[in-house]
Order: structure tokens, then C-alpha cells, then sequence
């Protein structure tokens, strides 16, 4: 069995059957695959020999959830929009694997790059492999172990049908070979979204979105809730409510609120209880620059979001997070991630925690060096070439 090491060195281990030319299909659809693609086709565009291709599936189709970010983040114009919009899981696969189909047939590219664990990724994914067109994964191999996540399902499923998985820690490369993944496949390469983070760290600093909401450092938590396990039921979303507002008296909350998390107010009747809560700041989706800017100046993060996770761990600010697992457990580990699922006592005990200082120093996690993209591209770019 390879070493970890060899499989973050080990370039010329597997075939590859491209000619002088690639063409690339780059796929995003929802907010977090766009911090992770941007960083990867600023790496590829330094190859005159590989043509991208930008599909956007538009599963999340808010201006702030999306289009804003291919401004900020120097992300072309996708060449293909295919504007789904929301509906149920079946229905948004479904949907997307109708309309990708019909691009990669058209393109006929030589590999299709997913990244995450949204929708977008297992449909676009599933149509390339069943077209024999190779697939690369980006952020392959993170598990939480619960399959009640629809994340989960098309993690799992989208590595097993992927031929390059790219890892973003050695948690990864243990769950990609229990599910009996060929040691060939996988790649140890670091973190595309921590690429994005370094690379626009200045850029975050410059943000005035503090002055803009008349806010001070470390003197309000950042708070982001839109998982089902916590804002799908009335009863649950209402109890959520209820400890925040808690919360509420002991510090400015700042809440750039999610539509789904929005909707699911108005739709319960909740409004009313939300308002209660005088200390929260609700704002409505932020860019990501001016997001970020909120991360690294908060006295802490509360969240049920995942690459947050590893954002806050980068920068050192204390994170809880609002569920039972996390697929990505590295920075529970070694970072500041604390995760208290929706439990009352558990999530106050924790804040008190924060506001107190005493939660544990947070340590980098390995290759956070800004190098993943590069690693990534050198990695399909040294691909031996068949020799059949």
C-alpha cells in the first residue's frame, strides 16, 4: 500500500490518454464551488496548451449568493449557464444532468473538474463518467458519516465514479480506501479554498464592511444557519431561535441570513420571534470578500456551514459548529472548531467559552500554503500518456 507521502509526490503513477491539447470543463453551482474553482483556473490559464470551459449550473441563482462572486474573485463569465434554479434533489439532479449532458457532448473535453458536495457536483460528475470522460474531484474524500446529509450521498458517490481524487486531508485518503479506492487515484494536494483565502487576504482587509454596519473588533460573533437539521422543522427552528437570542444577551450577533433559512421563517410564522432578538444584526448575503472580512475580525464563529470550518481554523478565530459530525474532522482536531450540535446547554456553555477566552490555540493544518491549485494542475498536467 503507498504511503501518504507517495501520494502526494507520486505525478507519473497512472495513464492518461490526452493528446498536446486539453480542454477542461470547470463546473460551479452553488456559493462555496466558487472559492474553490477560482483559485484553480487562474493556475490553469498559466497553459496555453489546456482550454477552460466555465459551466454554471445555477443552482443558486441569488446575485449574492453568486454572480457577485465571479466579480470579486476574477472568475470569468461562464461559458455556459444553465440557470436550474432550485426544486427538490431528484428534480435539480435531474435537471442538471439533462442540460450538462448536452455541453459535454457539444465540447467533448478531455476532463470534467467538480468540486464539493453540492448537487451540481454528483450530476455533472455521473453524466462525464457514463460519457467515458475522465473526472477529477476537488475535495475528494471528506466523510461525516451520516448519510441522513444529502452532501454525504453525493460525496461518497462522486468519488467512487471520479478518476483523480484531490484530498484535502489525510482523514480523506483513510476513507478513500476503505471504500476501496485504487491508492493510484488519490492525491494529497492541501486546500483550493484556503488558496482562495491567502491569495485575497489584502483584499480582505481593505473590505469596510465594519464600518459599513458600525460594528468593532471581536466585539460580535458571526453567525451562519441554514442546514435542514436546523431550520427545516418549525418546532426545531424555533428552539434555535430561542438559543440565540440567549446568546443575544451576551453579544452582538451579525447574521448574513440564507433564503432557505429566510423562507422557512416566514413560511412558520417565526418572524416575529426573530425580531425579538434586539442584539442581532441581520443582514442579507455578503459577498466574499466582505464576508470573509466578518470572519477575521469576529470574536468567533457560530456556524452549520463546512468550509467556514476550515476558514476560521486558517485564521485563528474560534468556531462552533452546530452539528453532531463534521466531515471534516482535521480541524476539530488540531484547530478551533468545537462542535455542539443544536444543544442548548453545550452551545451556550461555548459561547461562554469564547467570550471568556478559553477556547484552545488553533494550529494550521498541513499544506495551507496557498499551493493546492498548483499542486493540482502540475499533478494533471505530468500525467503519463498512454502508450497504447
Amino acid at each position: 500500500m503507498a504511503s501518504n507521502k507517495d501520494l502526494l509526490f507520486d505525478y507519473n503513477s497512472f495513464l492518461c490518454n490526452w493528446g498536446d491539447d486539453m480542454k477542461v470543463i470547470h463546473v460551479v453551482g452553488a456559493r462555496p464551488n466558487f472559492m474553490k474553482i477560482a483559485p484553480l483556473m487562474k493556475e490553469f490559464s498559466k497553459y496555453k496548451d489546456i482550454k477552460q470551459i466555465l459551466v454554471h449550473t445555477g443552482q443558486h441563482y441569488d446575485i449574492n449568493m453568486s454572480d457577485n462572486f465571479f466579480k470579486e474573485l476574477d472568475i470569468p463569465e461562464p461559458d455556459y449557464n444553465l440557470r436550474i434554479g432550485s426544486g427538490s434533489h431528484g428534480e435539480q439532479t435531474g435537471k442538471i444532468m439533462i442540460e450538462f449532458e448536452k455541453v459535454c457532448i457539444r465540447e467533448n473535453p478531455n476532463l470534467v473538474i467538480v468540486v464539493g458536495d453540492v448537487n451540481s457536483t454528483i450530476a455533472c460528475a455521473l453524466v462525464a463518467a457514463k460519457l467515458n470522460i475522465k473526472v477529477a474531484h476537488v475535495e475528494a474524500g471528506l466523510r461525516s458519516f451520516d448519510r441522513t446529509m444529502p452532501e454525504e450521498i453525493n460525496r461518497i458517490l462522486t468519488d467512487q465514479i471520479s478518476d483523480y481524487l484531490f484530498v484535502t486531508e489525510e482523514s480523506g485518503i483513510k476513507n478513500l480506501r476503505n471504500e476501496g479506492i485504487n491508492d493510484k487515484k488519490i492525491f494529497f494536494v492541501g486546500n483550493v479554498i484556503i488558496d482562495c483565502l491567502i491569495h485575497n487576504l489584502e483584499k480582505i482587509k481593505q473590505s469596510d464592511i465594519l464600518k459599513k454596519l458600525g460594528l468593532k473588533q471581536k466585539e460580535y460573533i458571526l453567525l451562519t444557519m441554514h442546514r435542514p437539521s436546523n431550520v427545516d422543522q418549525k418546532e426545531t427552528l424555533e428552539y434555535m431561535l430561542d438559543i440565540l437570542e440567549q446568546i443575544g444577551n451576551k453579544i452582538i450577533e451579525v447574521y448574513p441570513i440564507h433564503p432557505r433559512t429566510k423562507a422557512n421563517i416566514e413560511k412558520f410564522g417565526l418572524t416575529q420571534k426573530l425580531n425579538k432578538n434586539k442584539n442581532m444584526l441581520i443582514i442579507d448575503p455578503l459577498e466574499y470578500l466582505d464576508f470573509m472580512c466578518l470572519v477575521l475580525n469576529a470574536k468567533g464563529v457560530l456556524t452549520d456551514s463546512g468550509g467556514v470550518q476550515e476558514e476560521t481554523t486558517y485564521l485563528g478565530i474560534p468556531c462552533i459548529t452546530m452539528r453532531k459530525n463534521t466531515e471534516r474532522p482535521l480541524t476539530v482536531d488540531i484547530g478551533s472548531n468545537i462542535l455542539v450540535g443544536s444543544n442548548k446547554e453545550k452551545i451556550l456553555i461555548e459561547i461562554n467559552n469564547l467570550l471568556e477566552e478559553k477556547n484552545k490555540n488553533c494550529q494550521i493544518q498541513p499544506l495551507s500554503d496557498g499551493q493546492a491549485s498548483k499542486r493540482i494542475v502540475e499533478i494533471l498536467k505530468n500525467v503519463t500518456k498512454s502508450s497504447s
